[in-house]
């Protein structure tokens, strides 16, 4: 019995020794896949990839503000049901998170080191969601709204969500006048 265990450990500190020496060898690469105006271009590893987009300016804020939160804006006057909110908060949280991935990944860490507070409020018009964003913007604070392919409750190209990253209290003082759904 003594003997299995003693294998386990080696065999466990042999792989991990043969990752970290890996990992020296061949660091990790990341290929960002972000387009420029200009539609400028520069190769990593022989493979012409895009020129990476510049850093989102909460990514400064990451690093002096420790509260952290996302909000998810829905549209009340669509009358979705709950599992059709549930898809759509899903696709908002998503596609925020895949929109900042490479151009503010403090921000993000900082947003999942507070737990990933999410917030769910509601607004009562397309018109109101598209002046919140517009409030967001002015603070730099990302958004990402999702649209609707139409297959199922409601009509196509419909904005449903809006989801909004970014420290707490410029959050607030953005949705802070929003009611919880």
């Amino acid at each position: 019995m003594d003997l299995t265990w003693l294998s386990a450990i080696l065999v466990g500190a042999g792989c991990l020794a043969l990752g970290y020496f890996i990992g020296i060898r061949y660091p990790a690469r990341i290929f960002v896949s972000a387009t420029t105006a200009k539609g400028t271009a520069v190769v990593l590893d022989g493979k012409k990839k895009n020129k990476p987009k510049e850093p989102l300016d909460i990514e400064k804020l990451a690093d002096i503000l420790e509260d952290f939160k996302m909000v998810l804006v829905v549209r009340n006057d669509l009358k979705m049901g709950k599992g059709k909110i549930a898809a759509q908060c899903s696709h908002a949280t998503l596609g925020l998170y895949k929109k900042i991935l490479h151009r503010a990944p403090k921000a993000l860490n900082r947003w999942e080191m507070c737990g990933q507070v999410k917030v769910v409020v509601k607004i009562e018009s397309e018109e109101d969601l598209l002046v919140l964003q517009e409030r967001a913007k002015s603070l730099q604070l990302p958004t990402h709204v999702t649209i609707d392919a139409g297959r199922t409750q409601i009509a196509p190209n419909s904005r449903t969500v809006m989801a909004i990253l970014g420290p707490a209290d410029l959050v607030d003082d953005v949705t802070g006048g929003l009611k919880l759904l």
